[in-house]
């Protein structure tokens, strides 16, 4: 399906996601198509794992489309794809958490053990670009998931904070105070760590 020239973008999604209600295989495949890049970072940003972010996007998409019968446009589409990624992945991360203190209690880490596991640079090497981002992805790993994700839809996906309230569910308010703490834990952590 073809926009016409000059059609408006949102005219065009909007058609898009009309034909994939009424079961328009192609229509559903352009919006994952128009959507699945931000998807996935926003996953991978929140869980630090490809694998889990491409799975995490995959089951985005599996339950937009389950869910696209009863979607009613409140906000844009892409504000409710990544509301669900987000359940998604908090899902996620609560498995991992359980999976963690399952591990712990079964498994004691020897000290080379923790020292492998999270090299940090030598002192006197030079940072590229790749190890800054590297450090940053460790930085926002430290911080709780609500500030995580507040700062990452905001900061990393360039998303209005009004935007970011509807999709995490909370106020406009809540997510500017999460954010402007995320962004401070992040540069503490980040002098910290220097």
């Amino acid at each position: 399906m073809a926009a016409v020239a000059g059609e408006d973008v949102d005219v065009f999604e909007k058609r898009l996601i009309l034909d994939a209600k009424d079961g328009c295989q192609d229509s559903f495949r352009i919006l994952v198509e128009r959507h699945e890049e931000a998807v996935f970072a926003f996953s991978y940003q929140l869980l630090g794992c490809s694998e889990d972010a491409r799975e995490a996007c995959q089951d985005t998409f599996v339950r937009a489309y389950n869910a696209l019968p009863g979607y009613k446009p409140r906000a844009r589409f892409s504000t409710w794809l990544f509301r669900i990624a987000l359940n998604l992945c908090r899902d996620r991360m609560r498995a991992r958490s359980t999976q963690k203190r399952v591990a712990r209690a079964d498994f004691s880490a020897s000290a080379s053990q923790v020292d492998g596991a999270c090299p940090r640079p030598c002192p006197d090497e030079s940072l590229t670009l790749a190890e800054d981002l590297n450090k940053l992805s460790r930085g926002l790993s430290q911080l709780p998931p609500d500030l995580r994700e507040a700062l990452v839809l905001v900061g990393v996906e360039g998303l209005a904070y009004r935007e970011c309230a509807a999709i995490m569910g909370c106020t406009l308010r809540a997510v500017e105070g999460r954010v402007y703490r995320a962004r401070r834990m992040l540069l503490d952590w980040w002098n910290r760590e220097a």
